[in-house]
C-alpha cells in the first residue's frame, strides 16, 4: 500500500491528570498500547520514554493528553478500536474525560513516513473548521486514500 493511516486523538482530563481518579485509565495504558502494537495493520505510535505519550506536551492546556498512530489502513484501526479491548476502555471515557466536540482526527500519509504533532494539530483544526475532507477526516466520514477509489463501509458495524 502507499499511504498508511495517520490518526490522532485528544482529551481533557476532568481533574488534573495525576488526580486518584484517574488512576484505573492510567493501570490500562500499558496494556492497551501493547495490545494495539500487537494488531494486525499497526504501522507505529507515539510515545516517550515511558512508552505512551501522555507526558508529551502537545497543547496549552496541561489536562489534554494525546495519541497518535499509524496504521495500514481504516479497516485495522477500525479492527483495533471498536473490536479490542480497546472499547471497553473507550466506553468508560466519560469517568476520566470532558466531553470535547473534535477530538479524533484521520488523514493519509505516504507509506514509510511518519507524521508529527505540529501536522497533527493542523488537521485536528482542520476538521474542526471545515468538517471531514480528504485532509482531515472520521470513522463517520472517511475519505480513500490517494490514489484509491473507496473508503471501505465500515462504519455500520462500529456505533
Amino acid at each position: 500500500m502507499s499511504h498508511h493511516l495517520a490518526q490522532l486523538n485528544v482529551a481533557r482530563f476532568t481533574r488534573a491528570a495525576d488526580a486518584p481518579e484517574n488512576a484505573d485509565f492510567h493501570a490500562n495504558l500499558d496494556r492497551i498500547n501493547a495490545l494495539a502494537e500487537a494488531q494486525p495493520g499497526f504501522v507505529w505510535r507515539l510515545k516517550d520514554e515511558s512508552g505512551n505519550a501522555t507526558d508529551i506536551v502537545a497543547f496549552d492546556d496541561p489536562r489534554i493528553i494525546t495519541n497518535m498512530s499509524l496504521w495500514r489502513d481504516l479497516d485495522s484501526l477500525a479492527a483495533f478500536v471498536y473490536r479490542t479491548a480497546h472499547r471497553d476502555i473507550m466506553r468508560r471515557r466519560r469517568e476520566w474525560f470532558d466531553h470535547m466536540e473534535t477530538y479524533m482526527v484521520l488523514w493519509w500519509v505516504p507509506a514509510g513516513t511518519t507524521p508529527d504533532l505540529a501536522d497533527a494539530k493542523r488537521r485536528l483544526a482542520l476538521l474542526e473548521a471545515n468538517g471531514p475532507t480528504a485532509d482531515a477526516f472520521t470513522f463517520r466520514e472517511p475519505f480513500p486514500a490517494p490514489g484509491m477509489t473507496s473508503a471501505r463501509g465500515i462504519m455500520e458495524s462500529c456505533d
